[in-house]
């Protein structure tokens, strides 16, 4: 659909911090479905195409528990390409005794569950666009129950879950921020994103190419919540694709003119959000 390529600005990446990094990796691996990419004794990338990696591990030193309110990952999510793969997914979850979530999001079906550290994963499948409901430039979402008898139709008989779909993608990340105000002006004035859901005066949904969200930020943790610990497990980054240098360039100028300051780390270009998330700046 083009939501997740250029010239479109999208998530292509996330960076986790986990307690123990030999746990996850067997839970990502035979509960979620990753293959391993690469591997140190502190690390992991992640991939379902054997080619490219849309999730990392890393077990930082002295690592602490998941800390409760404060800013940094409220969930990342998954896409999978087809609703057939959601209801093989929710026929493994099932089999192995797995605790889900789920709901009906109007542009979305997803599922939602937690890892060994509590870092909160989505998993989902998109509704047709032209089924997406706009008024003016703003995408209507809810949150209502999951047809569960109609998504499982789409499963093909004696097909048993074969792990994460080579088609699998970072489809996008949710935020706890500690203000929404100037946190909406980095991301629009600074990064380029549109707003196309306001949930009240506690949330907003952002995207690029009319897309219903590649970022979600929120303050449901209160506002002026503190960030977590840099050793606390929990998102370490982000990375956001941009479509072109020319993009990049300009995206850069931007950030300086809102006085958001991009550092030049190992040949890396970081910027932080308002309440501290870190995120990657790559073409």
């Amino acid at each position: 659909m083009g939501f997740h390529s250029k010239p479109t600005t999208y998530v292509g990446h996330v960076r986790l911090k986990v307690e123990n990094l030999q746990r996850s990796l067997q839970y990502y691996q035979e509960i979620i479905g990753f293959d391993i990419l690469e591997q140190t004794s502190s690390s992991a990338k992640l991939t379902t195409d054997g080619k490219t990696s849309i999730l990392s591990l890393e077990q930082p030193e002295n690592v602490i528990p998941k800390q409760g309110r404060t800013t940094g990952l409220y969930h990342f999510a998954l896409l999978l390409p087809e609703k057939t793969d959601l209801a093989n997914i929710v026929v493994h979850f099932t089999e192995k005794g797995i605790r889900f979530g789920s709901s009906d999001h109007l542009v979305s079906e997803a599922l939602y569950l937690h890892d060994p550290d509590g870092n909160e994963i989505e998993i989902y499948i998109d509704r047709d666009p032209s089924e997406w409901s706009w008024n003016g430039e703003e995408v209507a979402m809810t949150v209502d129950p999951l047809d569960f008898d109609r998504l499982l139709k789409n499963r093909v008989p004696g097909k048993s879950w074969e792990g994460l779909p080579e088609g699998t993608l970072m489809g996008h990340v949710h935020l706890h921020v500690s203000e929404l105000e100037k946190t909406e002006e980095f991301y629009v004035k600074g990064l380029g994103f549109d707003v196309v859901n306001r949930y009240g005066s506690q949330a907003l949904f952002l995207s690029t190419g009319k897309y219903h969200h590649h970022i979600g930020v929120n303050t449901w943790n209160g506002v002026g919540a503190p960030k977590p610990p840099e050793n606390g497990v929990g998102m370490e980054s982000y990375t956001l694709l941009l479509p072109n240098e020319e993009a990049f360039n300009k995206t850069i100028t931007n950030l300086r003119k809102i006085e958001a300051t991009v550092i030049e780390e190992d040949g890396k270009h970081i910027v932080y959000d308002p309440s501290g998330n870190r995120i990657e700046l790559v073409f």
